[in-house]
């Protein structure tokens, strides 16, 4: 016996239908990446100096802000403008080709690791600390698959000459990379725990800088540091370098200096050795975070990052610092 395909059926059909897609759309991730914001928090009550019992300060605190990132659904895809403060990033911007969601995650928190180092050294030599901090070359953080590094070169390597030039920070593996032409080959020393390797490599054009030749590695600084104290500092997983310059400054306040001057004071910045504060991504997301938590002022670093962080402050005090100390005289004037 024969169905006739009634219009009610026609119309409960369409609707399974619809539902379907809609569940795909509300759950399938898509090919791009959302940051969201995520409320400041405190850096006092995740750190702990050895011997050191937090001195009584005045009603201020220092924060640090990150952003929330995660693979947007095809929903999200479509409407970004879903959620309060999203921004839609493609997979290219932040996660380069061949570079797996776990690398990333992995170099993510290492990069956390060595701030809070960083951040420690800055912060006890402001103090007074006779503190041993030397910068010791680039630390890989990650090897681009199919990249001409994935020949040699592996995470944990610490690159220390390129193209003749000795490589002591991040920054001067870029500059000797300037030299090279996208396509020629260049010669790196690189030490894998106490073995001292050389290679050859290919340069490939980078993809920031088509006209810069890259080899396809993710550095940050490799240094040789000895503190007085013991730092340490609870994140729960969150990653990357941006939180250098909040724990800095908690760290100085922890150690008898008051540094907020009874000021809510949130911050962003990675912190590098000589105390200057490079800057950081997702400062869109990071100034909404820092507006929900309330804050006094907002300290981030100086250019684009502080002209980004005004467009989304709506009446939160941007103050841009292009270093440590900077950051502390800043602070020292704005309760006044």
């Amino acid at each position: 016996m024969r169905r006739h395909i009634t219009p009610v059926r026609l119309a409960a059909a369409g609707l399974v239908l619809i539902a379907l897609l809609v569940g795909i759309a509300l759950l399938a991730p898509s090919d791009s990446y959302l940051f969201l914001p995520n409320r400041a928090k405190a850096v006092a009550p995740r750190l702990t100096i050895e011997g050191v019992k937090r001195a009584a300060r005045d009603e201020g605190e220092i924060f640090f802000v990150d952003v929330l990132v995660r693979r947007a659904t095809i929903f999200e895809r479509l409407f970004p403008g879903f959620y309060n403060g999203a921004s839609l990033v493609s997979e290219d911007a932040i996660n380069p080709t061949g570079l797996s969601d776990t690398a990333r995650r992995r170099s993510s928190l290492r990069e956390m690791d060595r701030s809070q180092e960083i951040a420690a050294a800055v912060a006890m030599r402001e103090a007074g600390y006779d503190v041993d901090a030397n910068p010791a070359g680039a630390l890989v953080e990650a090897v681009l698959p199919g990249a001409p590094a994935a020949k040699a070169l592996q995470p944990s390597d610490v690159i220390v000459q390129a193209n003749g030039r000795r490589v002591r920070t991040p920054g001067d593996l870029r500059r000797a990379l300037e030299s090279v032409e996208p396509g020629d080959e260049v010669t790196i020393a690189y030490n894998r725990g106490d073995d001292r390797r050389s290679a050859r490599l290919d340069t490939v054009a980078s993809r920031q800088d088509p006209e810069q030749a890259a080899i396809g590695v993710f550095v940050s600084q490799e240094a040789d540091i000895e503190l007085p104290l013991n730092v340490k500092i609870d994140t729960k997983g969150i990653g990357g370098p941006s939180a250098g310059l909040p724990f800095a400054l908690e760290i100085l306040e922890k150690l008898g200096r008051d540094v907020d001057k009874g000021l809510d004071v949130a911050a962003t910045g990675e912190i590098e050795l000589d105390g200057t504060v490079a800057p950081v991504g997702g400062l869109k997301q990071k100034t909404i975070g820092a507006k929900e938590a309330g804050v006094d002022v907002f300290l981030v670093p100086a250019g684009d990052n502080a002209a980004e962080a005004r467009r989304h402050a709506d009446g939160m005090r941007i103050i841009p610092v292009r270093n440590f100390q900077q950051a502390l005289r800043s602070l020292a004037t704005a309760a006044n």
